[in-house]
Formats: C-alpha cells, structure tokens, sequence
C-alpha cells in the first residue's frame, strides 16, 4: 500500500500548508472567523458542501446503504433538503446581519438577553459534532495503517487543529475547497461506477437483494420523519452552517451558492446509499454497516485509487470536524467567555482580538481530543447534541426571523422550556428515542407563543433597529470604520 500511503500524506501535508498560507491573510476579526464576508459563489458552495458532508454522511451514509438499500439514502438527503430550505429562504437575510454567532443575532432581535443561555445549547452541540467527527479518525486510519485508537484521534485531531488554529476560517474555507474536490473525485467519480460494477451492475443487484432494498421509502415512514426534524431543521439553525452562511460575499452568493451546494448533497446522498446496496451484495456478512465503506474500499479498489478514496473519506472527517471546531470556540469566546466576565471596550481601542479567537481554537481542540479518546457511544452524543439543538433553539430562531410578536421573555422561555423537556424526556424514553425531539419542539412552542402574547411586545426601537440590519442598510455593530475589503466590528 505504499502508494496509497503517498497519497494521505501527501494530502495531509497540503492540509497544514493551506493552514499556514492562511495564517497570512487573517490579520482581523472578521477575516479569522468569517473570511472576511467575502466569499464568491464557487469558492462558498465547495466549502458549504463540504462541512455539511462530513463523516457521518459518507462512511454513515454508505452504511445506512448496507442496511438498508435505497431508503438509506435519507439521512444526507434531509441534511441537503435542510440546506436547500436555508439557501432560498433565510441565507441572504442571515448573511445581511452581519454577526458571528446565531446568539448574537438574538440579541439583536430580542433586545440583548438570550446570548449565554442560547450559547450553552450551541456550545454543547458543536463541541459534540466536533467530538464525534474526530473520533472518526480512528476508524480510517485503521484501515489506512492499523493505527492504535488514540494515537489515531491525536493524529488527526492534531492536523485539524493545526491548521485551523493558524489561518482561522480562512485556512479552513481553502482545506474544504480541497476536501470538496477530493470528496468529489474519490467518491462519486471512482468509487460510486467502480462498485456497481464489481457488484455486477443494477441487475444483477437485485437479483441478489430483498425488493426493499429498492423501495425508495424502505427505511420507514417515522425514521424519514425523525431525519427531518433533526437534521433538516437542524441545518437551518446550526452555528456551524451559519458561520459559513457568514463567509458569503453578497445575498446572491448566500442564496444561489447555498441551493447550489444543497442541490450537491442530495446527489452525494444518493451515491452513499448505492455504494452500501452493492456493498451489501459483495459482502452479506459484515459485522456492522459501518464496516461497509471501508471494506469495499480495502478490497475492491486498485493501488492509488484505495488511497484517494480513503482521502476522500478523510476529507469528509476533516471538513465537518474543522467547521465544527472554529464554531465552537467562536461560541465559546464570543458568547459565553465574553459576556460572563462582561467585557465592553472602548470604541477605537486597539485590541488583538485574532489572538483571542485562536487561543480558544487551540483551548477547544485540545478538550475535543481529549473527550474523543475518553468517549466511546458517539451516536448518543451526538443525538443528545441535536436533540437540545433542535428542541431548545429552533423556535426562538424561525420565530424571530418570522413572527414581529415574539418577544425576549417569550424566547427565553422557549429555550429552557424546550431544553428541560428534552433532557427530561430522554431520561424517560431514552437517549435514542424519537418523543424527546417531537415532544421538546411542542413544548417550546408553547412556551414561545404563550409567553410573548403574555408579555409586552419587543420595544419599538429594537425592531426598527433589527429591520435595518435585516435590509443590509445598517454596518456591523461598533463599527468604527469600513473600507471595502473587510469591516472593523466592535470588540467584545
């Protein structure tokens, strides 16, 4: 395997040049956590494929595949569905706010008083998708090198960090474009044709399988259900899908990047759930279908192409675990630790605030290896991470993007109705259950409407304010000075 053992460390090796070129061009705020806001089309729907398609969606997707047939194709088509909702609907509003977090953007449609507690819900969620998208890392390298577990999550862990922690978003945007491209070939160039065919074509397939295997609803009416109210909504309130949303040059990059991108996904989803199909006729057997991917890789594929496609699926980890990585400490820096020690700075005062953001990039990255190696149910985590992401958050945020009438209190409520509820019903039904998100979205929905019709409505002035930005006619908060490459927000 000597060639494809080239071709990973070939491919790691650019991963932390573009991290150090990236290093070069993020000398500001705005250029370290959003790229500056000026991503074109291309460039912006690469990248946001390309964190939305991470490890889940392609050894996961490949997986459901095996299981399932067909129908497995439904949890990455949700998450493209979920995308192609936020790119036509909300994206060009998103990206007219001009903030950095989803907390700070419900304080300026609330009035300054959701930040910390809407921060711990997306703080916990994307510490944890980063968490389960390093841990990942154990599974290909073990297949690439018959690596030790942990020395396997520092391996890739330590690459990831790197390189994010040098360049910020700007070094990530150019190492997804790459993973975009690398994802692209390996997966649906090579690897989709060459399994049919060494399943011996469509046919011959089912020939060999039940007829649900390619029954298009197989996998079950309530899972479908279930995967929409996850992950498609999940997509449309997300930290990390937003931080991207954020990179985007204009309202039609947002917007026609974003669709262009969803559009990808559902594609990628479908080729994930064929190459398990035939997986499953090569080899009927596996002990689990997580073991799909990389068995008919190992053995299926020729010299070089085994290792572009074991890169594709590195690709895959590296762009979800990085994307999740740098919102989580955007998160962490800029609506917990700042408020909670109340820093206000005077306007104009230098501070190196790039500095800040990175430090907790390295802060973040070393507790995501260290509770990837402690961890070992992922697929728990990462249903508990959704759950409170989507049971205590997504009513605030579609209701203040929709509803003029909700109100701070109203939100407030909603955040920790939803939340207790679904902490409490998991306890309940269990961690895997589907009533903890169903019923957690009802009861924060009740909270929400019952609490803002009950209390005063948002002042007058907020909204006026709230609407500017949402027109694109207002600067970024404390904006000092702009100029037309990059804005100068205000610091923390």
């Amino acid at each position: 395997m000597a060639v494809d053992y080239l071709v990973i460390v070939v491919y790691l090796a650019g991963m932390l040049a573009m991290g150090w070129w990236g290093m070069r061009r993020a000398k500001s705020k705005s250029e370290f956590l959003v790229a500056g806001r000026r991503l074109g089309p291309a460039m912006y729907s690469g990248t946001m494929a390309a964190i939305v398609l991470g490890g889940a969606s392609t050894i996961g997707g490949v997986g459901l595949g095996y299981q399932y047939g067909l129908s497995g194709a439904w949890m990455v088509f949700t998450i493209g569905l979920g995308l192609l909702a936020l790119s036509v609907f909300f994206s060009a509003r998103i990206a007219r706010l001009k903030v950095y977090t989803v907390s700070e953007m419900l304080d300026l449609r609330y009035g300054g008083r959701a930040g910390v507690i809407s921060g711990l819900v997306m703080w916990a969620y994307t510490l944890m998708l980063a968490v389960t998208s390093t841990i990942a890392y154990a599974t290909i390298f073990d297949v690439l090198f018959d690596m030790n577990r942990t020395l396997a999550i520092v391996l890739g862990g330590s690459i990831v960090v790197a390189y994010s922690t040098l360049g910020g978003m700007w070094s990530i945007t150019l190492t997804d474009m790459v993973q975009f491209v690398v994802k692209t070939i390996g997966v649906l160039l090579l690897l989709l044709p060459i399994a049919v065919v060494k399943a011996g074509g469509f046919a011959e397939m089912k020939a060999q399988l039940p007829t649900e295997y390619f029954d298009p609803l197989g996998i079950g009416g309530e899972t479908i259900f279930t995967y929409v109210l996850i992950y498609t909504f999940g997509m449309l309130i997300g930290q990390d899908i937003w931080q991207r949303v954020f990179t985007a040059r204009g309202d039609r990059t947002a917007r026609w990047g974003g669709t262009i991108a969803g559009t990808y996904c559902l594609a990628y989803a479908v080729a994930g759930a064929v190459i398990g199909t035939a997986a499953k006729v090569l080899y009927p057997k596996l002990a689990s279908p997580d073991d799909a991917f990389a068995t008919i890789v190992k053995d299926e594929l020729p010299l070089g192409v085994r290792g572009l496609v074991l890169a594709a699926a590195l690709a895959a980890v590296m762009s979800t675990s990085s994307g999740a990585l740098i919102a989580c400490a955007t998160v962490a820096n800029n609506d917990i630790w700042a408020r909670l020690r109340g820093i206000v700075r005077p306007e104009g005062e230098q501070h190196d605030e790039v500095k800040g953001n990175r430090a907790f990039i390295l802060l973040m990255g070393l507790a995501v290896i260290v509770t990837a190696i402690a961890l070992n149910d992922v697929v728990q985590a990462l249903t508990v991470a959704y759950n409170l992401l989507v049971g205590g958050l997504l009513v605030p945020i579609l209701g203040g993007l929709l509803w003029k009438r909700g109100t701070a209190q109203g939100a407030l409520a909603s955040v920790a109705v939803g939340g207790l509820a679904v902490i409490s019903l998991m306890t309940a039904y269990g961690i895997l259950a589907n009533e903890p998100v169903y019923y957690g979205l009802l009861a924060s929905l009740a909270a929400y409407v019952a609490v803002s019709l009950a209390t005063r409505p948002t002042d007058a002035a907020v909204l006026a304010a709230w609407r500017e930005r949402l027109a694109g006619r207002a600067p970024e908060p404390g904006t000092v000075s702009e100029t037309v490459s990059e804005q100068v927000p205000a610091a923390q």
